[in-house]
């Protein structure tokens, strides 16, 4: 359980100046995530990430951030089944939860190419399969646009004071990165083993059901595999691959926060969090399935969706 000093100075880091240093809160026996060595995390990397990560200046009209997608009352899902780009091209997958992202293996849902956390933000940013943010070939439109702002400029000087406060892509990524790799999430009623009569007895469930792909801290085994009926409009892993055993399979999603997530499966295809369970090859009776979804419920972490130091920043610059 990561107790109310450790959220405290949290909170504190993350809008602290430069000299600040960066400490993780986690409860006792989770290890740090691996960091990029050439990106540290440091609080004034987090306090300008988790501004850029709000603000609608990185889509190319200026209506869409991060944020829009990745909605902190839905513990950074979206709560749509796909959701449109900037020009309203239809969203091809469900919008993942990002709790705990720094610990996953894998990013995106069928490219295992995808690892770091900088390389991610150019999907959403610059890609074209489909369009999101819309902001392939308007590559320095980004830079310029935050160099216009006083406190951005303060804030790159801070953050990568390397750089010199230079503002290109790179470091927007790098930015992004780290307010993503704070978004930390291990304060549920599981972790504190705070389970009902019905949540333990689906923890028994889920143990001899669900933990073989739902393994570990973060519940997923970062691998592929195919649940649902393949569908020749998203051919899953094998769209990179190439290879036909591949064909409809995705990663292992967490299941932190999951009851607040969906909808689910990789298309959003599951309206209710009792389908998805439903629609797995497993047989469970209508008890064992109650018990279950009450032990999925418990992996909700609300301070997670409540904490103000991941929310919109009132006043990125303190008092200006």
């Amino acid at each position: 359980m990561i107790g109310r000093a450790a959220l405290a100075l949290s909170a504190l880091i993350l809008t602290a100046g430069v000299a600040a240093p960066w400490v993780w809160p986690l409860p006792a026996g989770v290890a740090a995530p691996v960091v990029p060595a050439d990106n540290p995390m440091s609080a004034a990397k987090v306090a300008l990430g988790r501004r850029l990560f709000y603000d609608a200046d990185l889509s190319i009209d200026g209506t869409m951030s991060c944020a829009s997608c990745h909605e902190q009352k839905h513990a950074f899902a979206d709560g749509n089944t796909t959701r449109p780009g900037v020009h309203g091209d239809a969203g091809r997958r469900n919008v993942p939860g990002l709790a705990n992202v720094a610990w996953l293996p894998v990013l995106t849902g069928a490219d295992p190419r995808v690892t770091p956390l900088e390389a991610q933000a150019a999907i959403p940013i610059f890609g074209l399969t489909p369009v999101e943010m819309g902001m392939h070939g308007s590559e320095q439109e980004i830079p310029r646009r935050l160099s216009r702002d006083t406190c951005y400029r303060r804030q790159f000087r801070n953050a990568f004071p390397e750089r010199r406060g230079r503002i290109d892509m790179a470091v927007v990524a790098m930015a992004l990165a780290s307010f993503e790799r704070s978004l930390v999430s291990f304060d549920t009623p599981a972790d504190r083993g705070a389970l009902s009569s019905e949540a333990k007895a689906g923890k028994a469930v889920f143990g001899r059901v669900c933990a073989s792909c739902h393994a570990g801290p973060q519940f997923t085994d970062g691998r592929f595999h195919t649940i649902l009926p393949v569908n020749a409009a998203d051919r899953g892993l094998a769209e990179v691959t190439g290879r036909a055993q591949d064909e409809g399979r995705f990663r292992t999603p967490t299941l932190r926060n999951v009851a607040v997530t969906g909808p689910w499966f990789h298309d959003g295809s599951a309206r209710t969090l009792r389908e998805a369970v439903t629609r797995h090859p497993v047989t469970l009776d209508a008890s064992a399935t109650d018990q279950l979804l009450a032990y999925l419920e418990a992996l909700t972490d609300r301070g997670f969706m409540e904490n103000p130091t991941f929310a919109y920043p009132d006043r990125p610059c303190g008092q200006d």
